[in-house]
């Protein structure tokens, strides 16, 4: 009878290096697509929720949808959308600078103006970088009103949605899910990256 010798299996997962050690493998071109693809979905979630969240404010505060601003207290019902959080809710070192301001018609168009315009350009894809300087600078500004955070010695949301905004500034964040591609064609972006 005769005897079959078995054959040694291979572990094409890994390999081992000259002295011994378990080398993994190198990423495949096609995992590595589909954790690009991944990232660039969820980035273009984050914008998405981020924008949202900017529009909200803004449609809020214009109209007095209940959430937070009530139908009397709208701006286009004569509220103002800067006096009652600048002129109660302000604490800490920056407190007597905000409430200086607090129901002022320029910091009121100035607010509105900034989170309408954040707001649509995120959701769209468009000048992601300056929608998210501009955010960014927004949300630390209203991070000093209220120094310190109540939860943390210094973090709090705002920090975080900065930070987020910044990942958006420095990727392609509008390209998926969003008209960034296209805005990036227009004569004066491509003469102005920044306005990507």
């Amino acid at each position: 009878m005769t005897t079959i010798a078995e054959r040694p299996t291979i572990d094409r997962t890994a390999t081992t290096t000259a002295r011994g050690e378990i080398a993994t493998p190198a990423e495949t071109t096609r995992e590595k697509a589909t954790r690009e693809k991944a990232t660039r979905f969820v980035l273009a979630g984050l914008r998405l929720a981020l924008g949202w969240t900017f529009l909200w404010a803004f449609l809020d505060k214009m109209f007095g949808l209940g959430h937070e601003t009530t139908t009397a207290q709208a701006w286009v019902n004569g509220g103002s959308p800067t006096k009652g959080f600048l002129g109660h809710a302000v604490a800490g070192p920056f407190a007597d600078l905000y409430r200086s301001f607090a129901g002022a018609a320029w910091a009121d168009w100035l607010f509105m103006l900034g989170l309408a315009a954040i707001g649509t350009a995120l959701v769209l894809g468009i000048g992601t970088r300056i929608a998210a300087v501009a955010g960014a600078l927004l949300l630390v500004m209203m991070w000093t009103a209220v120094l310190p955070p109540e939860n943390n010695p210094f973090m709090d949301d705002h920090l975080i949605y900065a930070g987020v905004l910044a990942v958006l500034a420095l990727t392609a964040a509008g390209d998926t899910l969003g008209l960034g591609r296209y805005w990036a064609r227009l004569p004066l972006v491509r003469r102005l990256p920044v306005l990507k």
